[in-house]
């Protein structure tokens, strides 16, 4: 008989902790704060867009909104615990700061974080150039095996639908609070196309502020362009005046073989063509915000600038895909033979393509971190 009440009163004691894990959860969901812009026109337009076609930019600002919490949202994940936020940090300009990232279930990705920034960028995405639509970008990461888990993105409304506070935003963007998946996706493509740096002392030169880069930067940016030829591959996608700050061009020239190793033990562009050409090719990435955004290369093996830069001066690989600029007359891999005073004059021009704006800017932060 005592065994039996016993047994009761575990159970019971059982059901009301799970019943008030539940309502907490339930409470928690229901009072969630998001600390989202209040200012029009924050992702898209400007003040001529207020008298012009204000109802279309107030409708990209809706949607841009949504994404930007959906980005930094860890429900996208199958155990709520990896959101894309996880590992795009906008304090180092929307890159990882390891060489590979951890996932869902504390595994690690196949390769580095690309940075983001949407301008003047390949219309091909990740290393390998699998994706094509910024809007689709998301279901990679969502259904990744390693990175957020979830199998079937189909299910990914159902799982947000218990999430009040995407009602009114849901109904901002798109008119009601119905959730789906292509609506996901949009959104996320929006507030990621959103990420654009400009605001960079480059910029500021290139637009008069002759102050704004010092002799030895200049000389940098000289070094860049002519002597070391590195503006070839990094470059504008629209051929503006930007070498070194847009970084690839469009199509297969957007992917190249500089040499990392003698052999391929990821093949890269080439596992996504099946073309043997394509093996050991990897996007030319935007040089934007690169002296915040290491590690470096694919698999992130170069901790600094520094080790990039050593890597052109004497460690080229004699690869299969080698890009014919790294070759010599005889077909092999170069040495630039790189001097420590033209090094430091190169890291001294990538730095001034820092944007502090675009990674300290509200509108791009995480929303859910209330001070």
């Amino acid at each position: 008989m005592k065994k039996t009440i016993l047994l009761s009163c575990i159970v019971l004691l059982v059901v009301i902790a799970y019943s008030c894990k539940k309502n907490n959860s339930t409470t928690s969901i229901s009072t969630v704060a998001l600390n989202l812009p209040q200012t029009p026109y924050m992702y898209y337009g400007d003040s001529n867009a207020i008298t012009v076609m204000p109802q279309y930019y107030d409708s990209l600002n809706n949607v841009a909104t949504l994404g930007r919490v959906l980005f930094y949202d860890g429900h996208l994940s199958v155990n709520n615990s990896i959101s894309c936020g996880s590992c795009h940090k906008q304090a180092i300009g929307f890159s990882d700061n390891v060489a590979l990232s951890t996932g869902f279930q504390g595994q690690l990705t196949k390769r580095n974080s690309l940075a983001i920034n949407t301008i003047n960028e390949s219309p091909l995405l990740f290393w390998d150039g699998r994706e094509d639509n910024v809007n689709n970008l998301s279901l990679r990461p969502l259904s990744n095996h390693v990175e957020m888990g979830i199998s079937d993105p189909a299910t990914l409304p159902a799982k947000l639908a218990p999430l009040t506070y995407y009602n009114q935003l849901f109904i901002n963007a798109y008119g009601d609070k119905n959730i789906t998946l292509d609506r996901i996706t949009t959104a996320i493509g929006s507030f990621i196309s959103s990420i654009r740096s400009t605001n960079t002392r480059f910029d500021a030169y290139n637009l008069g502020n002759k102050s704004a880069m010092t002799a030895q930067e200049l000389h940098g940016f000289s070094l860049f362009t002519s002597k070391y030829n590195c503006a070839t591959c990094h470059t504008s996608t629209g051929g503006g005046v930007v070498p070194g700050g847009g970084g690839g061009f469009y199509g297969s020239e957007s992917f190249k073989d500089i040499g990392l190793d003698p052999n391929y033990s990821d093949l890269g562009r080439g596992a996504i063509t099946g073309l043997a050409s394509d093996n050991g090719t990897f996007i030319v990435p935007n040089l934007r915000n690169v002296a915040i955004t290491a590690p470096y290369m694919h698999d992130g093996r170069y901790k600094t600038l520094s080790d990039v830069i050593d890597h052109y001066s004497h460690g080229i690989a004699n690869s299969q895909n080698l890009d014919p600029i790294l070759k010599d007359a005889s077909g092999n891999a170069i040495s630039m033979n790189i001097t420590d005073e033209d090094k430091q004059a190169l890291i001294a021009f990538l730095n001034t393509l820092t944007d502090y704006t675009m990674i300290t800017d509200p509108k791009f932060s995480n929303p859910f971190n209330i001070n």
